[in-house]
């Protein structure tokens, strides 16, 4: 999952990016509203984290621009800000979700799971596929009782695959889902993490499909 973390204080952004990075996000940092216009026309995101106090201007002007172009990509505000009426016009502008600075990071990354889940058309926090459960919110995946050993990036595949099951996701859809812009990446790097994700899965049921000149598609097996 590719997430935009849009904050001018750089200790801050850097702390949360690495907390998220941890739990398998791929994180983009824009640091002015300008930055983010640029991201947001160029590259497709799960999810925006907004800060409102932008060097050059109000983050609410970065929110109505991506309204503006009928962006629907989901927009958590991230703000020091608590009045309720300053929520209730980022809300009306067309943000998703609004928290407080002050709260925890658990909590940040709760609301970023539920706002994606939703996003997605997902109502659990839970994904079945053939043997395979996949727990949304800790992100782990089992086959019945017995927890699957995924490193970050196989969890991320795994996830983003299962939550489009039935539909064929581009070799370069993933990659983008997977590495950010500075992290090397390529599609011989993506296909190792598929072949690695095929072994573990022999047992589940799942079989991640190769379709050739198109991409991946995660489905389960007849008879699971």
């Amino acid at each position: 999952m590719r997430l935009l973390l849009i904050e001018d204080n750089v200790p801050l952004a850097e702390a949360l990016a690495r907390a998220l990075k941890q739990s398998g996000y791929v994180i983009d940092i824009a640091r002015t509203g300008k930055e983010a216009d640029a991201w947001l026309t160029t590259q497709p995101y799960d999810l925006v984290i907004l800060d409102l106090g932008l060097p050059d201007g109000d983050g609410a002007e970065v929110l109505r621009r991506c309204r503006a172009r009928r962006e629907q990509t989901p927009v958590l505000v991230l703000s020091a800000r608590e009045a309720v009426d300053e929520r209730v016009r980022l809300l009306n502008l067309g943000a998703d979700d609004y928290l407080v600075k002050s709260g925890a990071i658990e909590e940040l990354e709760a609301r970023v799971r539920a706002l994606i889940r939703r996003s997605q058309g997902i109502t659990e926090p839970e994904i079945m596929l053939g043997k395979l459960r996949l727990d949304l919110n800790g992100q782990r995946a089992f086959i019945g009782a017995v927890a699957l050993e995924l490193n970050a990036r196989e969890w991320s595949a795994l996830a983003y695959l299962a939550a489009r099951q039935g539909r064929i996701v581009a070799k370069e859809q993933l990659m983008d889902a997977l590495y950010g812009w500075h992290e090397a990446n390529s599609v011989n790097a993506v296909e190792k993490v598929i072949s690695r994700l095929r072994s573990k899965l022999m047992d589940a049921g799942v079989t991640v499909r190769s379709i050739r000149g198109l991409g991946y598609s995660v489905e389960a097996v007849n008879g699971a």
